[in-house]
């Protein structure tokens, strides 16, 4: 069994889950970790299993023996690192949002391109059996034509200034951080291309969005999605079409299970599928795969996928005046 040795850039909590993951993969080798100093890359690389450690992201780049870097640093550097990991002949797995906006995320799609390499945003609900179960039922016409998703994302998180989550120079917000998975959602079931983009957001004193409310209209459908970091909410997904619907529980993103109504609201049929890890095993197995076959995108999260929702987000953020300090405006 060929096995793909994993470089790691960042050692926060996404990236502590996903090398939980790594380790939970049988054709994935944990090869090297590294962090912005060699403490801490060393600490992590030591409690992961990782057989080297970098004190720079650079150093971890130019390594010619990393098949794949997954990038887990803070929104605002995923254009910079990927852009790094790209010139130096890495396949990338970004962390989501994959960029600021859709300025930076073409420019990284664009070095790809170039550098013939492998890219793909971290959208691990997209890799999710229930997911794909979901769209299955969906191109099967089990609901027949879709016609409405609402899906919220709301999770509760007290305010400190020097969390990333709320700081704009680390491309804080709700919206990039939470909105980003209903959104894909509702993309994915109705649609890349809204007619219209109504939008509102709270923006924080520090000038990102703590909460928003989004609707998506398309010709004879529409989506409703929310996200917040100050107001609790069931955080499930529904999408309705004219002979029935999809529900997700609670926490939609990251459930193991789906089930199928008719249109009287009568069950059908209901997919649970537990983790085999912790559920970002499937984004692995999604790289390794696109990695065998040569592939430079994958099918299950493609470019054009993320590009849409980025473009989605762009204009939610024109439409609030919101931009980050350092960003090219979209």
């Amino acid at each position: 069994m060929k096995k793909y040795r994993w470089g790691v850039l960042g050692t926060g909590r996404i990236a502590r889950t996903f090398s939980e993951a790594l380790k939970g993969c049988e054709d994935a080798e944990l090869y090297a970790a590294a962090s912005r100093t060699a403490d801490k890359a060393a600490a992590f690389a030591a409690e992961f299993g990782f057989e080297k450690s970098y004190g720079s992201y650079k150093e971890l780049a130019e390594d010619g023996n990393v098949d794949a870097v997954y990038i887990a640093t803070p929104m605002s550097s995923h254009y910079g690192d990927a852009l790094l990991c790209i010139e130096n002949g890495r396949n990338v797995l970004c962390e989501k949002s994959a960029a600021l906006n859709g300025e930076q995320l073409e420019e990284m799609l664009a070095a790809a391109r170039e550098k013939g390499v492998f890219f793909m945003e971290a959208m691990w609900m997209k890799c999710r059996p229930s997911y794909l179960k979901a769209l299955e039922w969906l191109k099967e016409g089990r609901i027949g034509k879709p016609r409405y998703v609402k899906a919220d994302f709301c999770n509760l998180v007290e305010y400190d200034r020097r969390d990333r989550l709320f700081a704009p120079e680390c491309g804080g917000g709700a919206l990039l951080d939470l909105a980003v998975y209903p959104l894909t959602l509702a993309a994915d079931f109705l649609g890349h291309e809204p007619r219209e983009i109504i939008s509102s957001a709270h923006i924080g004193g520090d000038g990102v969005d703590l909460s928003n409310s989004i609707t998506l209209r398309y010709p004879d459908s529409f989506a409703a999605v929310n996200s917040s970091f100050e107001i609790p909410n069931t955080n499930n997904a529904v999408i309705s079409g004219d002979e029935g619907l999809i529900i997700f529980g609670n926490w939609f993103f990251c459930t193991s299970e789906v089930t199928l109504y008719d249109r009287f609201g009568k069950e059908v049929e209901r997919a649970v599928i537990p983790n085999e890890v912790n559920g970002y095993e499937y984004e692995i197995r999604e790289v390794h795969r696109c990695l065998a076959e040569g592939l430079k995108e994958s099918a299950l999260v493609p470019h054009s996928s993320t590009r849409a929702v980025m473009s989605i987000m762009d204009k939610c953020r024109r439409d609030w005046g919101m931009y980050y300090p350092d960003e090219r405006k979209a």
